[in-house]
């Protein structure tokens, strides 16, 4: 996808536009309060900030091409008191204290866009009682219970003509895929919570770990586990990308598994979830899928994102 079409599917999502706004007025002082935009991109939400009246806004953008074209928005909409830094946030020594930090660096997987590092980071430019937005994370996952899911990534045993692709097939399994789940798409019953982060604590890891376990009332075939995030923006106010929620340019994850889970009543499948992003390029991930009936462990699935390509 080119950079102007990824900026335009995000410029085109009306829900995240509208929580962003509602949550920039929360916080925003007519005349008073400086915000820092991390990630700025097409400016957009520095645009919202100063047409709200901070009193000053300073877009932080690394890609020249996007900064070159948020200035010629800014001229074009005779935005105020815009100041414009094309680098990265990390390279920035010397800041004045903010008020608000904000970074609507959030992928379709939460934490692939480095949030959690650049947020960190940005602890440094907040003037004492600034916020964050966000200010705290959430991942939830789900049993997927539409074989197609998994029917699609297992075309390798289809290949025919004799051939043998099962090294292929094991690739293909170790990858994550973006995928837009329906609600009869899933396991009935309430997804797990398998990890928050409260990014106004005075610390927290890149490394990030949790297991969700989920017990079947009844006979079912689980191909795999549906991964999504809410962001809170402001305290109460959330922007999730589940598929119970409004619909947004965010899909979610889909954490296949090789073979699936052939569950009896009063079976259970959980998934164990490591997320390691300690190293600022992106997510290693890696997830374990674990079949119980009883006592008795039925089958132990591992993934790993660096066996896959």
């Amino acid at each position: 996808m080119s950079w102007i079409e990824y900026q335009r599917s995000i410029l085109a999502d009306g829900v995240r536009n509208e929580l962003f706004e509602r949550a920039l007025a929360s916080v925003i002082v007519k005349g008073e309060t400086v915000v820092a935009d991390i990630g700025s991109g097409t400016g957009f939400l520095s645009f919202l900030a100063a047409r709200l009246g901070a009193r000053e806004v300073i877009a932080i953008e690394h890609n020249e091409q996007l900064m070159a074209m948020a200035e010629e928005l800014a001229k074009r909409n005779r935005i105020p008191n815009l100041t414009m830094v094309c680098c990265n946030s990390g390279d920035i020594t010397e800041f004045d204290p903010v008020q608000v930090v904000v970074s609507e660096t959030l992928g379709n997987y939460a934490l692939e866009e480095n949030i959690l590092e650049i947020l960190r980071d940005a602890k440094r430019f907040l003037a004492p009682g600034g916020t964050m937005m966000p200010c705290a994370i959430e991942q939830y996952v789900a049993p997927v219970v539409n074989p197609s899911f998994h029917h699609e990534l297992a075309s390798w045993d289809r290949i025919g003509f004799g051939l043998d692709y099962s090294v292929a097939r094991a690739i293909g399994f170790n990858n994550l895929y973006v995928r837009r789940f329906r609600a009869e798409d899933l396991l009935e019953g309430d997804a797990v919570r398998w990890d928050h982060v409260n990014l106004l604590a005075k610390s927290f890891s890149s490394l990030r770990k949790g297991e969700a376990t989920f017990t079947a009332a009844y006979p079912v075939t689980i191909s795999g586990f549906a991964n999504w995030w809410r962001a809170e923006l402001v305290p109460g106010l959330w922007l999730s990308t589940s598929p119970h929620d409004a619909p947004t340019h965010w899909e979610q994850i889909y954490f296949p598994v090789a073979e699936p889970l052939h569950l009896h009543e009063g079976d259970s499948a959980s998934i164990a979830i490591t997320s390691d992003s300690r190293e600022g390029n992106g997510c290693t991930l890696k997830w374990t899928v674990t079949h119980r009936r009883g006592d008795q462990v039925v089958s132990v699935q591992k993934h790993d994102l660096a066996k896959g390509m």
